[in-house]
């Protein structure tokens, strides 16, 4: 049995991470998606984390289960046949996403013009058009001014590029809207988006914006502590780190019982005049609940503590490295049913993952490998672009397409 969208195909003309990712979301929920490329590899073909071979884990990691076509898009049949490929097929075809639109040829007043009813979803780095990424956007907005240990005076950037995961999230949502509409109506759309406006857009919902317009203050640097309510890290006597959580009022409830701090918590309840049954007001005593809090956790090495929190009920988490979460974690393993161990040419055996998503009328697919670079040209060539056997050879032996089984006569000689 096929994933929920078994039978759409959608071609991906991509670089970066949120697009990427994007048809990788919909690869694992069963749609076709083809990637095309260039014949030396697109702008992420190397890019880090690295294999021991040199082969890029990043690439491999964004684009599972996908098919793959190199042409020579430099070339004007390499561009005519890009267009095949993003116009051709029946009903559940012309579904594209880019964020490398290239105007007056990928892009989609030109496209239409050979397939009226194309659904188009470009990612632009910002509503003007200019080249942005995460780790531009992030400190456009204000984040690393916020991130870091209290009192540290210059921004920190963060590892996790969140908005470019965000705005891939988006893309599917656009692309999915769209095409649903296509079926009700018939008419094609050409939808943009862009990375900053997605930051900008999550920033607000979050209340982000309304706090600096009200206040006219930056928010300062709260270190490891959560924002507005309670939430702290701990050191172990054997030198671990937790978080532990006191966000709500049954996570306070079962921090408190567990560390037996409950006559402590009174007693600066009515030192202060404040209730700390008060989420804000946990925040704004945060250092001395931490300071009442912290014994028992030096006191107690992190099996013990573990198994205290554990049960006790209370929301925590050890502090690991992904090496220690790899080895300690059963959700970074097979127990987990997302992830399949997979032997992958050129970059060894590990974890990987499925969709985090299930359906209950479809079963969980597999995690693929990614293809190598071009292996799907051949077939897409035939049974998308519609080219016969002769073509395809030609298209081969002058360089326009590679990869796949095929080798052109130069190659062969």
């Amino acid at each position: 049995m096929g994933g929920i969208l078994n039978g759409m195909r959608v071609v991906e003309g991509s670089a970066f991470v949120a697009v990427p990712l994007a048809g990788l979301t919909l690869a694992q929920m069963g749609a076709e998606v083809i990637r095309f490329d260039r014949i030396e590899g697109g702008l992420d073909a190397g890019r880090w984390p690295l294999a021991p071979s040199g082969q890029s884990l990043f690439w491999a990691g964004l684009n599972k289960g996908k098919k793959s076509v190199a042409v020579d898009m430099r070339s004007e049949e390499g561009r005519e046949l890009i267009t095949r490929i993003i116009t051709g097929g029946g009903e559940d075809a012309g579904l594209f996403i880019t964020n490398l639109r290239v105007r007056g040829w990928m892009d989609h007043p030109t496209l239409s013009e050979r397939r009226s009813d194309l659904v188009m979803v470009t990612l632009m780095g910002d509503r003007h058009g200019r080249p942005q990424v995460d780790y531009t956007v992030n400190p456009a907005l204000g984040i690393p001014d916020m991130t870091g240990p209290e009192g540290h005076d210059a921004p920190v950037a963060h590892a996790l590029p969140a908005w470019d995961v965000a705005a891939g999230g988006m893309v599917v949502n656009a692309l999915l809207a769209a095409e649903r509409h296509r079926l009700r109506t018939g008419e094609g759309q050409d939808v943009e988006l862009s990375l900053k406006d997605v930051a900008a857009a999550t920033i607000g919902h979050l209340g982000l914006i309304g706090e600096a317009a009200t206040s006219g203050r930056a928010r300062p640097k709260s270190g490891n502590a959560l924002y507005g309510a309670y939430g702290q890290d701990f050191v172990c006597s054997d030198g671990r780190r937790v978080m532990v959580i006191g966000l709500t009022d049954r996570q306070w409830r079962g921090l408190v019982n567990v560390t037996g701090t409950g006559e402590a918590m009174a007693a600066l309840a009515a030192e202060t005049g404040t209730d700390l049954g008060d989420e804000g007001n946990r925040y704004r005593l945060r250092h001395r609940i931490t300071s009442a809090l912290a014994p028992w956790f030096g006191q107690r090495d992190l099996d013990a503590v573990a198994a205290a929190l554990e049960d006790a009920g209370v929301t925590w988490a050890p502090f690991r490295t992904v090496p220690e979460a790899l080895a300690e974690d059963p959700d970074l393993s097979e127990d987990n049913p997302m992830f399949r161990m997979l032997d992958q040419a050129g970059l060894g055996r590990f974890p990987v993952p499925g969709s985090p998503v299930t359906f209950s009328g479809f079963a969980r697919q597999d995690p693929e490998g990614a293809p190598r670079l071009g292996q799907h040209t051949e077939e897409i060539l035939s049974e998308v672009a519609g080219l016969d056997d002769a073509d395809i050879a030609r298209l081969y032996d002058r360089g326009v397409v590679a990869g796949g089984a095929r080798k052109s006569a130069r190659d062969a000689a």
